[in-house]
């Protein structure tokens, strides 16, 4: 299982990133996850869109949401427009919005990881959701006085209108995951410490391992072998972020060679793993009064 590894975490630089977007080519995106939250409405287009184990065809009026642990991707399905909106927010922007009785990242982290990710609007709700983002593209595309705090108070409009939405959903979103890459993930998942091998998985699941390794780059944008790393990276920051030391960290998570471990927490995550233990020893979450800059719209 050798090969090159993607690059797929997107790191989000300014607390809050807002893109509206139309896009009029085919366009496919690999796995990917941020660092930041992640809201996205689709508007148009003939779009798979793809959250963990999970695969949703979109209709105009879904609503998702990403938390910055979980690994996301839209596949374009032909040369039809597509278009979408997608809010990234940070964790301390949240809670500086939130209050004591009102959490509003409350839909992004009460809910299981890869699940109830998604819920589509009825007619009134997406109004709403689009005059609200209509207003907060002007905003973003001002500086006069007052702007930020128009900012800040859309922004948490918007947060509390999407609780209320996920809070109250009713349906249930179809997913149509093919099961053998279902399959081959949830295999990966409990034996991610162990040695994976396309052999062993072929023996699991009595298919050929080219057919198993073409129909998961296929669905997912990503080899397997990237896709383990991934999954061992994630679970060597959590390790660390429990304050186990790295070296145990770095058997505990699957890998077999330090030196490699070291590479490959640096180059998927920006940071070293002894950089990173210090980063979330130190990370404190104040309610801080100054507002964050905001980038420009783009389109």
């Amino acid at each position: 299982m050798n090969g090159s590894t993607e690059y797929f975490y997107d790191p989000i630089q300014s607390e809050l990133l807002y893109l509206h977007r139309v896009t009029t080519y085919p366009l496919e995106t690999i796995y990917h996850r941020h660092d930041a939250y992640e809201i996205y409405l689709f508007i148009r287009g003939n779009v798979n869109f793809y959250v963990e184990n999970r695969c949703y065809h979109l209709e105009p009026g879904d609503l998702l949401i990403m938390s910055p642990e979980e690994m996301h991707r839209a596949f374009i399905l032909d040369e039809t427009e597509y278009e979408r909106i997608t809010i990234n927010l940070k964790k301390t922007y949240l809670c500086q919005l939130s209050t004591l009785s009102t959490n509003l990242s409350a839909c992004f982290d009460n809910r299981p990881k890869g699940q109830e990710n998604i819920v589509h609007l009825d007619e009134y709700h997406m109004k709403q959701i689009l005059h609200l983002t209509s207003e907060l593209e002007e905003l973003l595309d001002s500086d006069v006085y007052g702007t930020d705090v128009k900012t800040n108070a859309v922004i948490a409009q918007l947060l509390v209108l999407i609780n209320h939405s996920f809070h109250n959903k009713t349906s249930i979103p179809v997913d149509i995951m093919p099961e053998m890459v279902r399959k081959t993930m949830e295999y990966i998942e409990a034996h991610i410490s162990q040695e994976i091998t396309l052999r062993k998985l072929a023996e699991a699941f009595y298919l050929n391992s080219t057919y198993i390794s073409r129909q998961f780059k296929k669905h997912t944008g990503l080899t397997i072998r990237s896709y383990i790393l991934n999954r061992r990276i994630e679970l060597a920051r959590y390790y660390l972020s429990g304050g186990m030391s790295i070296t145990e960290a770095c058997f505990q998570s699957g890998f077999r060679d330090y030196a490699n471990f070291i590479r490959t927490f640096t180059k998927m995550t920006g940071v070293s793993p002894g950089k990173y233990s210090r980063q979330v020893q130190h990370i404190s979450v104040p309610f801080i009064n100054s507002v964050p800059q905001y980038p420009r719209s783009t389109y």
